[in-house]
């Protein structure tokens, strides 16, 4: 490692929060918390994670409203939710991490069925996987959003969390703000990519408000989508360059890949196609085995497939620090990632396979980890997510609640458009 860079095992700083090293726990869809609340269950799921060593673990997609939910079971942070997320926040300082909440409404991923009422986005869309249609959102609604982030912060600095990841990823509804392919508005929110802009900035600069100095404050960014004519590098860069100079934020982690539109993109490797053909209703099934490859996507997996993207980000920023994610899974990454100029690793799916991961490339810097990206953990969200090669947590026991998650979902999935993919949740990184 050059020696000018940075430990990734040494202490670091992310905003007000001092991480006991550089590696974060990516937000992995957990499938823990059927009826919307704190479980043991998910207690333990992040608790594994920080006796394992990261510096960080991040709750996933915690609703900043019910309306913004992308599927059962996901966490409303509101007041009430404060008494189980600090059962939560506790037991993870107890095993010595940090925690994150990752807040974020799902826009024109939020199925109708699930939320009760039609999807929003920047303008009139119709989802290309589901084929539901989305309206355009109003600008009262807009506010409201912005309000229900800042709310939702606050939430998560009652209940103990030391940062927030604003979810601007994924063409959900903050990301879909920066799609020119979604965005046709003519007001203030719409036309250049500055004005795209706008809604991101809005939120970053509410939340700061609400929360102060009190949590550290990451935004997650796409830098493409896969989805063509929609976001790519170049706009992404200008978002970034903008979110940089407002100071809001202390550190964006860079992403891909979108919950509309090819969802492969995302995770790269092997296409679960008869894992996820399973959880749909039997009507379905021969459909998905024939088309879900095609309606997925298929793109190889490399080490740091990221990385070519990412390494354009940092020239841009002077402000805020880099998390880079994707195919983070041995020692010799974190280096290569520190070389490079990103101040921190986020890891997923590696962790999923083998949560105690960063303790053993700490220990031993020729470990190698054990996941074969065979992305079958991708259809585990359905219920209890889990790496498929880990027996006991493939063979634990789910109650009749978790069971009752995975058959709402599959029908779910099947009701938005009868196709595969449709509620796929893309955040098991």
């Amino acid at each position: 490692m050059d020696d000018r860079s940075p430990d990734p095992f040494a202490p670091a700083r992310l905003g007000p929060v001092r991480l006991r090293n550089r590696i974060i726990k990516a937000a992995t869809s957990e499938g823990r918390s059927p009826d919307g609340s704190v479980t043991d269950d998910l207690i333990d799921f992040h608790r594994r994670y920080a006796e394992g060593g990261v510096g960080m673990t991040t709750v996933a997609y915690c609703c900043v409203s019910p309306q913004g939910a992308s599927a059962p079971g996901q966490i409303v942070m509101a007041p009430a939710a404060v008494p189980g997320l600090r059962r939560l926040t506790d037991a993870v300082h107890e095993a010595g991490a940090a925690i994150s909440a990752q807040l974020g409404h799902a826009g024109v991923v939020a199925p109708k069925k699930l939320t009760g009422v039609t999807a929003m986005a920047p303008s009139r869309f119709i989802n290309p996987t589901s084929l539901a249609y989305c309206r355009a959102i109003s600008r009262d609604e807009i506010a409201a959003v912005i309000d229900q982030f800042g709310q939702a912060a606050r939430v998560a600095a009652d209940a103990g969390f030391d940062a927030v990841e604003l979810h601007f990823g994924h063409l959900y509804l903050p990301s879909s703000f920066l799609s020119p392919l979604i965005n046709r508005r003519t007001d203030e929110y719409g036309g250049d990519i500055d004005a795209r802009s706008r809604l991101v900035r809005e939120i970053a600069a509410r939340v700061r408000e609400v929360v102060g100095d009190r949590l550290g404050l990451i935004a997650k960014v796409n830098m493409d989508d896969g989805l063509p004519g929609s976001i790519w590098l170049d706009e992404a860069l200008r978002t970034v360059q903008l979110l940089d100079g407002d100071a809001m934020l202390d550190a964006i982690e860079l992403t891909q890949g979108s919950s509309v539109y090819k969802p492969m993109y995302l995770f790269r490797g092997d296409v679960p196609v008869r894992e996820f053909a399973r959880v749909m209703p039997p009507a379905l099934r021969p459909a998905v085995r024939m088309l879900g490859k095609s309606i997925m996507g298929s793109y190889p997996y490399h080490d740091l497939y990221m990385l070519e993207a990412a390494r354009q980000f940092v020239p841009v920023v002077q402000n805020t620090k880099l998390i880079l994610l994707g195919g983070i899974t041995e020692r010799g990454h974190f280096d290569t990632a520190m070389q490079e100029g990103f101040d921190f690793v986020a890891m997923g799916r590696a962790l999923l396979r083998e949560p105690d991961l960063v303790n053993t490339l700490r220990d031993d810097p020729t470990a190698r980890s054990r996941c074969n990206h065979n992305n079958k953990c991708m259809v585990t969200v359905f219920s209890r997510t889990h790496c498929v090669l880990d027996p006991d947590q493939r063979y634990a026991s789910a109650d009749s609640a978790a069971r009752s998650v995975a058959q709402d979902s599959a029908d779910q999935v099947g009701d938005v458009g009868a196709r595969p993919g449709s509620g796929v949740p893309t955040d098991v990184e």
